[in-house]
C-alpha cells in the first residue's frame, strides 16, 4: 500500500501461479494430517499431533457425526417479499421493559447463573480486533496534568463545585437527596444499596462526588476534545474507587458468611494466579472450558487451500442442493476467524451451511517477527488467492464476499483493486461493523495524536509485530466496569471462576499484526485517504471505492463504541453500488453474532440508504424483532445463482481437501 503517486514496490509474482514454500514448522504437521485426512476423512482431528490440537473427546465426535448425517435436508424457504420479509411485532414486555431485573435476596455460592450473567454483561460490552493506536500512560499522565493546571488557573471553579458536594452530602445525610442511579447500572442491583440507610447515603455521596467532578470538567475544560479526555481520565478513577470494588460490597459479605471465610480464600488464590499468569488483569474467562476443535469451531469441513499467510475451509454442505454462487468469509486479521463458527447454536457458519449457502473462510496466520513485511498488499494477493481457489472448486466465475471489521477494511480496497484492474471476481459484499472513516468519533480518537502515532509506529516496528493483548488491555480500559471491574467483583470479592462464556473465550485468544500492516493503517487513520480522497495506492492501482458497483449489505450495532453504527453507515455511501443497511441493538460483536431465537434481539431496516444523514435513515426504519440474520439470508440468496446439487466431496483435483477444520493455523500460539 502507498499513499504516495508512484506505485509501490513490485510483489512477488501471483501466489495461486506459483506457490511459496511453506513454513517448516507447518509443512512438518501437515504432511501427514494430509496423508491421514485421505484415509480416514472424519478421523483427522483424533490424529492430530498433540502439539496442534488434543485428540476429539466422544462427545464432540458424535456431535460432529450427527451434523454430517448423509441423508441431507433440504434448504429453508424464507419469505419472497423483502420489504419486509417478515411480519411486523410489537416488542414482548419482557424485552422492551427497561426496569432491571431484580437482584436475589441472597447470593448463593457458588451461583452459575450469577456468573453467567458477569460473562453475559462483558459479552455485551466486548470490542473485539481492531488495530488501534495504544492509550498510554504518558497520555493519560498528561490529562491529568493539564487538569490540574486548569484547576490552578481556576481555583474558584474548584472550590465552588466543592461545596455543591458538601450541600449534596448535607441532603444525603439528612435522607432528602433525589441522586439515584441509572437503572442499567448493574454495579447497584444488589437491593441492600436501596434497603438499608448506611449502604443508601455511601451510594449517593458516591454519585455525588462523580457528578460534581463531571460538572467541574465543564467549567474548566470548554473545549470538546480536552473535556472528553478528562472525562475519560475521571471515569476511570471513579469506577476504581467505587464502592462496589471494596470489601464492603454487601454481596461479598453475604458469600464470605455464607461460606465461612471460603470464598475469601477462594478469591486471594484467584487474584494470585491472575498475578502470576495473567500479568495482574483479571481473567475474564474460564480458559479451560474450551478447547477449538472440541467444543468452539466444530462445523465439519476441510482445508481445501494454503499458503503461507492463509488456510482456505471449505465447510461441508448441510443440504441436498446448494447455491451456484459461494461465499467467502474474511475475518479481522486480529482474532482467530473462528467468531464465525463457535457454539452451534451462534454458528454464522452453521447459519449459512443449514441455508443452502457454499461457505468457505480464511483462517489467517497469527504473523511473528519474521513476517514484520507484510502489509495490505500482501493481504489483498493473499485474500484473491482464495477467491480464486473457490472459484475453481465451485466451477463459479464469482463470489459474494463478507468481512467483519477490519476484514472489511481490507474487502473494501480489495474491490476498489479490482475494480480498476476491470476484474470481476465479487459479485456482492457483506460488511460486519466495518469503517473506513477515521474521522468517526470514538474514545479511542481522543488519543490518537501525531506523537502517539508515531510511537505506535516505533513500537511495532522494533517489535516486528503489534501484540494482540496489548489492544486487548486498551479495550478493557474504554470499558472499565465491564472488563475490569466485573472480574474483579465476580473473581476475587465473591470468589467465584471467571465466567464459561464462548465469546470470551475467543475475545481472549489473541493474535499479532505485522508492523507493516499495522504501519499502514495508522497512515490511514491519520491521511483518511479512502474519505477524503487523497490519492492511495494498492497494488499499483489507485482506490476510489465509488467504482465499486457490486451490491453492499452492511452491519452496524447500536451500542458499538468502536466502529459507532453513523460511522459504518457514512462507510457504506462511499461505495458506488446499492446499499442495504441494517442496524443491530447491540455492541460489536454481538451484532455479528446475533442467531435466532434472541428474545432481546432487535434491528431495524430500511431499504433507503440515500440519507445522507444516519438519523434521518433511522427514523424512517422498520424496528423488528429477533435476529437480522433472516434479513440478510433473503437478500444474500437473491444474489447467490440458483440451486444446483450438494458436491459430495470438498475441494477438487487442484485444490484437494486436507486436515479438517478448523485447520492448523489456527492452533498456532
Amino acid at each position: 500500500m502507498s499513499t504516495k503517486a508512484t506505485a509501490p514496490k513490485k510483489l512477488a509474482a501471483k501466489r495461486s501461479a506459483a506457490p511459496p514454500a511453506k513454513p517448516r514448522a507447518v509443512a512438518a504437521k501437515t504432511k501427514p494430517q494430509a496423508a491421514a485426512a485421505k484415509a480416514k476423512p472424519r478421523a483427522v482431528a483424533a490424529k492430530r499431533p498433540a502439539a496442534i490440537a488434543p485428540p476429539k473427546p466422544a462427545a464432540a465426535a458424535k456431535r460432529r457425526a450427527s451434523r454430517t448425517a448423509t441423508a441431507r435436508k433440504p434448504a429453508p424457504s424464507l419469505p419472497e417479499s423483502m420489504d419486509p420479509p417478515f411480519p411486523e411485532e410489537k416488542p414482548s414486555p419482557a424485552a422492551s421493559s427497561s426496569t432491571p431485573p431484580a437482584a436475589p435476596a441472597a447470593a448463593k455460592a457458588p451461583d452459575k447463573r450469577e456468573v453467567a450473567e458477569v460473562g453475559e454483561q462483558a459479552a455485551q460490552r466486548i470490542l473485539g480486533p481492531n488495530p488501534i493506536v495504544p492509550i498510554r500512560g504518558k497520555d493519560l499522565f498528561q490529562v491529568a496534568g493539564e487538569v490540574v493546571k486548569s484547576a490552578l488557573k481556576n481555583p474558584r471553579a474548584l472550590a465552588e463545585h466543592y461545596g455543591r458536594f458538601l450541600m449534596e452530602v448535607g441532603t444525603v445525610l439528612t435522607g432528602k437527596s433525589k441522586i439515584r442511579p441509572e437503572r442499567t447500572d448493574r454495579r447497584w442491583w444488589d437491593p441492600q444499596w436501596a434497603s438499608n440507610p448506611v449502604y443508601g447515603a455511601l451510594l449517593q455521596i458516591y454519585l455525588a462526588g462523580c457528578k460534581q467532578v463531571n460538572a467541574w470538567i465543564d467549567d474548566v475544560q470548554p473545549i470538546e476534545d480536552d473535556n472528553a479526555r478528562a472525562k475519560f481520565l475521571a471515569a476511570l478513577i471513579n469506577d476504581a474507587l467505587s464502592p462496589t470494588n471494596t470489601l464492603i460490597n454487601p454481596m461479598a459479605i453475604r458469600r464470605f458468611i455464607e461460606t465461612g471465610g471460603a470464598s475469601a480464600v477462594r478469591g486471594v488464590s484467584n487474584l494470585i494466579n491472575d498475578v502470576i499468569y495473567n500479568e495482574g488483569w483479571p481473567s475474564q474467562v474460564n480458559k479451560a472450558a474450551f478447547t477449538v476443535g472440541k467444543n468452539l469451531a466444530t462445523l465439519p469441513g476441510k482445508v481445501v487451500f494454503q499458503n503461507e499467510m492463509i488456510e482456505l475451509i471449505q465447510y461441508t454442505p448441510q443440504t441436498e442442493s446448494v447455491y451456484s454462487r459461494p461465499l467467502l468469509v474474511v475475518p479481522p486479521q486480529i482474532n482467530k476467524f473462528y467468531v464465525f463458527d463457535l457454539s452451534t447454536e451462534k454458528s454464522v457458519a452453521q447459519f449459512l451451511v443449514d441455508m443452502g449457502i457454499s461457505t468457505f473462510v480464511i483462517s489467517w496466520r497469527n504473523p511473528t517477527a519474521e513476517h514484520r513485511d507484510w502489509g495490505f498488499d500482501d493481504y489483498l494477493v493473499a485474500v484473491e488467492d482464495a477467491i480464486d481457489a473457490v472459484a475453481e472448486i465451485t466451477g463459479s466465475p464469482d463470489c459474494n464476499i463478507a468481512g467483519a471489521c477490519s476484514g472489511g477494511v481490507t474487502i473494501a480496497m480489495l474491490l476498489s483493486y479490482f475494480a480498476a484492474a476491470k476484474k470481476k471476481k465479487v459479485h456482492s459484499v457483506t460488511l460486519l461493523v466495518s469503517v473506513f472513516d477515521a474521522t468517526t468519533k470514538n474514545v479511542l480518537g481522543l488519543f490518537a495524536t501525531e506523537a502517539s502515532l508515531e510511537a505506535a509506529r516505533r513500537r511495532s516496528h522494533t517489535r516486528g509485530v503489534l501484540e494482540g493483548k496489548d489492544m486487548a488491555k486498551v479495550f478493557s480500559l474504554m470499558r472499565p466496569n465491564d472488563l475490569i471491574w466485573n472480574y474483579w467483583v465476580n473473581n476475587y470479592l465473591l470468589g467465584n471462576d471467571p465466567p464459561t462464556f464462548d465469546i470470551l473465550y475467543w475475545n481472549n485468544d489473541t493474535t499479532r499484526l505485522p508492523a507493516k500492516l499495522h504501519g499502514e493503517m495508522l497512515t490511514m487513520y491519520k491521511h483518511n485517504p479512502l474519505v477524503t480522497g487523497k490519492e492511495l495506492v494498492v497494488r499499483g492501482m489507485p482506490v476510489d471505492l465509488k467504482a465499486v458497483k457490486c451490491d453492499v449489505f452492511s452491519v452496524g450495532g447500536v451500542t458499538d463504541h468502536i466502529t459507532p453504527w453513523d460511522g459504518c453507515y457514512k462507510s457504506v455511501q462511499l461505495f458506488g453500488g446499492k446499499v442495504e443497511f441494517v442496524l443491530s441493538n447491540s455492541g460489536h460483536i454481538q451484532s455479528i453474532l446475533n442467531p435466532p431465537g434472541n428474545a432481546k434481539g432487535t434491528y431495524y431496516t430500511n431499504p433507503d440508504a440515500s440519507p445522507a444523514d444516519p438519523e434521518e435513515w433511522k427514523k424512517s426504519a422498520t424496528k423488528r424483532e429477533d435476529t437480522w440474520w433472516y434479513y440478510w439470508m433473503h437478500w444474500l440468496r437473491q444474489r447467490s445463482g440458483k440451486p444446483v446439487a450438494a458436491p459430495k466431496t470438498l475441494g477438487s483435483k487442484k485444490h484437494p481437501a486436507t486436515v479438517a477444520s478448523p485447520g492448523t493455523y489456527v492452533f498456532e500460539p
